[in-house]
């Protein structure tokens, strides 16, 4: 497997159901009470993190997906920790409906807002650089998609393009990628890994293949 230097491959790769991959999600975090977890998917382009988000809604009913490619939008690659706390998950842990409109959706007169009922069980927040310190106090579990860097950037390609536009965008986002990616460490700081995309064999609709935080 060919993963970003600094990476560190996990080992002890195994087959789980997708309902045992919520249950030890759930666990790591047995007393959030009063609103709900808080449970991060994070990965490189093209791991397969959107895909994984809807996978684990629908396996838990009354749940729903922030995806920080929304925040980030027509903002920063990866500086928007505190748009996200502030008026996403400080909300989230006092219990409350969230309706946020960024101000970059304002200005560039995207329609819309960020909007999550009260009384979900789980949020999944899913998007590259979601698992770092700064926002540690505020996620109940975290998944690290691990993967060929090679399959994922076919992947990435099949679904963006290969524009001279889109390569400059890649080769910009690097830039800030690389670096985040080994102060932060995210593959040791997850409860879990998931292989993303998995080369194990396993039933794709009901299962996924799952392994320890390589800082564990």
């Amino acid at each position: 497997m060919r993963l970003r230097p600094g990476e560190t491959e996990a080992v002890g790769w195994r087959v789980a159901t997708v309902l045992d991959v919520v249950r030890q999600l759930r666990d790591a975090s047995p007393d959030a009470t009063g609103r709900p977890r808080v449970i991060a998917i994070d990965g490189r382009g093209g791991a397969g993190k959107t895909s994984l988000a809807e996978r684990l809604r629908k396996a838990v009913p009354n749940s729903a997906i922030v995806h920080t490619d929304d925040i980030a939008w027509n903002h920063a690659y990866f500086d928007w920790g505190t748009v996200l706390v502030e008026n996403i998950l400080r909300p989230l842990h006092r219990g409350e409906a969230v309706n946020f409109r960024p101000d970059a959706w304002t200005t560039h007169d995207r329609p819309g807002s960020i909007a999550i009922p009260a009384g979900a069980d789980v949020i999944w927040v899913e998007g590259t650089g979601i698992i770092r310190e700064e926002l540690a106090p505020w996620l109940d579990a975290s998944v690290w998609m691990q993967g060929d860097l090679d399959e994922q950037q076919r992947l990435s390609v099949v679904r963006d393009g290969d524009s001279p536009e889109q390569r400059e965008h890649v080769a910009n986002w690097l830039l800030e990628e690389l670096p985040f990616m080994l102060r932060e460490q995210p593959w040791a700081r997850a409860t879990m890994i998931v292989a993303g995309p998995p080369q194990i064999e396993h039933d794709p609709d009901t299962e996924l293949v799952v392994a320890p935080p390589t800082g564990h």
